[in-house]
């Protein structure tokens, strides 16, 4: 009996340390798949917890790009455009112009490989990892994948497409 009431001595103590307190925890981990943060207030000994998500990503805030951008930068030629989707996609919908295939289950290697490699096996040019990359599907799913994994490869300057090709067609 008195280590339960020296327990719950304790526990009504915790409580009015932290009144008036806000603490923010759980922030992202590099090389983390996902990152959700925990905001904790505590007020007279009431404790509330909300939970932000950030999304599953190693990747950094804000890859998106919309129709007018991904024109621009095709325009200027500041952008390698990787187009995710399957062989067969490309040749049944269409393809954007100036974008390189290559497939999202091949994205992996295909971004390790050498430049010559990648040239025959893609036919464009291997783009660098300090490059501006922008990936692309056919509804923006998968290049947000294609994305996390150009990321975890340290590649630094890596955007998708989140409209893809159905984007693209309804644009043009």
């Amino acid at each position: 009996m008195a280590l339960r009431r020296g327990c719950w001595g304790f526990a009504g103590v915790v409580p009015r340390l932290f009144w008036n307190t806000t603490v923010l925890s759980g922030s992202s981990v590099p090389g983390a798949r996902s990152s959700v943060s925990s905001l904790v207030n505590t007020h007279h000994g009431r404790k509330t917890t909300e939970l932000l998500h950030r999304g599953f990503s190693s990747a950094p805030p804000s890859t998106d790009v919309n129709y007018e951008q991904l024109k621009q930068l095709l325009a200027g030629r500041k952008v390698v455009l990787l187009d995710v989707r399957e062989p067969w996609e490309l040749r049944e919908y269409g393809v954007i112009p100036g974008s390189i295939n290559v497939p999202l289950g091949q994205v992996n290697t295909a971004l390790q490989l050498g430049p010559e490699e990648f040239n025959e096996q893609y036919g464009g040019k291997m783009p660098q990892q300090t490059d501006n990359i922008v990936f692309t599907c056919l509804k923006g799913i998968r290049s947000k994948d294609a994305l996390n994994t150009a990321a975890s490869l340290g590649y630094k300057d890596v955007k998708h497409y989140p409209g893809g090709w159905q984007d693209w067609v309804k644009n043009e």
